[in-house]
């Protein structure tokens, strides 16, 4: 603490604060009786630092208006104490060719902002409490409806919990199976949040391939027959983004219910299909009620949301319910009640529609670009759906070099092979597409990873 008089110390920060803008003219300050109370401090003591600032011009004492700063400021400074500089924040927007984004500039943002202000209008003392451990009633709701609809899955609103995103609606299964040291399968290459997580988590990974058909359930069931869970990616596999074949998603069921498994099934950006009518969901399949099914808001609207939602086979619900009061992994019920509200008012699927012609023509602006100026170097693999793109390296080098020199370079692609648990994984790049405003972008961001590619060679 300063050895200054404590009218002089507080005098010193109402006049940094103003020397500094964190004031500005015309705004109030507290009042004598509230600051000395948080001051701990005599009120005659703060009386005396706002006479001082009223006498010098910064102040303006209204009665019983309060006292604000004044309008016009004398145009001189004290001597300011050492002040650290703020760290500079990373940059915000995404980088060039940055995977599992959505297009970030199309969002309706004003929408969605009078949704929120229309439910913080409605907040009443029922709001303000901590709610259900399963989400919000009126978004399961929404959840159930919009799944039974477009997605071919029954559900009671019952079956669904609401998690803040897909690494707690994971955090989530794994509590409520006791998954740590418990075997799962686990796509080889899958997903690499995930596995980083379920790492952490304690669960034993069995690693098993994939192939054009999407996961080798034969290969899984000679690794590990009586694992307890498998994490697949049945409509679009990440990172591959190839579908599991309808041969492999019966055997993949009837192993689930032949040795007591369970099968989550991440559905994460299935409605983004460009060629035909979106997957049947493998839980649409699941007659044994095996399966249980994870969805996301964060990659369908703003990943900013954190919002994910699981449902849970009824045999389960005691032991996720339990796990979900100890875990406490909510999302922000204004989030929840406004998302809910753009599901009941149609917003959501016309906003997918828009999404699917937008990602179409940019998928296109990107394709096209690297035809032009990679197609020596790079071959862009089909995919029908997803709102990411891999291409395979046609020039003998590593991927993962490639991907830290483009790093450096400010693209935002990822090497395949690191998403590989076992060695001697597959090569290629994953990059995404979605925010590519337009053809000019995509060119640039080509051209930067030739120069990248060449580089490494």
């Amino acid at each position: 603490m300063s050895s200054l008089p404590k009218y002089q110390e507080i005098y010193r920060r109402f006049r940094q604060a103003i020397d500094q803008g964190q004031l500005r003219p015309g705004e109030r300050v507290p009042s004598v009786r509230s600051l000395a109370q948080e001051l701990k401090v005599a009120r005659g003591t703060v009386e005396t630092a706002y006479q001082l600032l009223v006498s010098e011009g910064f102040f303006l004492a209204r009665g019983q208006a309060g006292t604000v700063v004044a309008e016009a400021l004398p145009q001189r400074s004290i001597k300011s104490l050492p002040v650290e500089p703020e760290p500079v924040a990373p940059a915000s927007a995404p980088r060039l060719l940055q995977l599992g984004l959505p297009a970030l500039d199309s969002f309706p943002r004003k929408l969605w902002a009078r949704l929120v202000t229309r439910q913080v209008r409605r907040v009443d003392v029922n709001s303000l409490a901590m709610g259900d451990v399963r989400g919000a009633r009126s978004l399961r709701v929404a959840i159930a409806q919009y799944l039974a609809l477009y997605r071919g899955v029954e559900c009671s609103p019952e079956q669904v919990f609401v998690c803040a995103g897909y690494s707690a609606c994971l955090a989530l299964v794994c509590d409520a199976l006791q998954m740590a040291g418990q075997p799962c399968w686990f796509e080889d290459p899958g997903y690499l949040h995930a596995r980083q997580l379920l790492l952490h988590l304690g669960v034993q990974l069995v690693p098993v391939p994939v192939d054009h058909d999407g996961l080798d359930v034969e290969e899984g069931v000679r690794r590990a027959p009586g694992a307890r869970l498998a994490i697949v990616t049945p409509a679009h596999q990440s990172p591959l983004g190839v579908a599991l074949g309808t041969a492999r998603r019966h055997r993949l069921l009837d192993w689930a219910q032949a040795h007591g498994g369970w099968v989550v099934e991440d559905d994460y950006d299935s409605e983004f299909r460009y060629k035909g009518q979106p997957l049947a969901a493998l839980k649409s399949q699941d007659t044994a009620d095996r399966v249980i099914y994870s969805g996301s808001f964060s990659k369908m609207l703003f990943p900013g949301l954190r919002l994910g939602y699981l449902v849970v086979p009824r045999a389960l619900l005691p032991a996720f319910e339990a796990s979900a009061g100890v875990l406490q992994n909510r999302s922000a019920e204004l989030l929840q009640a406004t998302t809910a509200d753009f599901l009941d008012q149609g917003h959501f699927t016309r906003h997918l529609k828009k999404m699917r012609q937008l990602y179409t023509a940019r998928r296109g602006f990107l394709v096209e670009a690297l035809a032009s100026h990679c197609g020596a170097l790079l071959q862009v693999d089909e995919q029908s759906g997803g709102i990411n793109l891999l291409a395979r390296l046609r020039v003998d080098v590593c991927d993962q070099a490639v991907a830290a020199a483009a790093a450096r370079a400010g693209l935002g692609i990822q090497a395949v092979s690191g998403w590989s648990i076992e060695p001697g994984g597959q090569q290629g790049l994953l990059m995404g597409f979605t925010n590519l405003a337009t053809r000019q972008q995509a060119v640039q961001a080509a051209l930067v990873l030739r120069e990248v590619i060449d580089g490494a060679l």
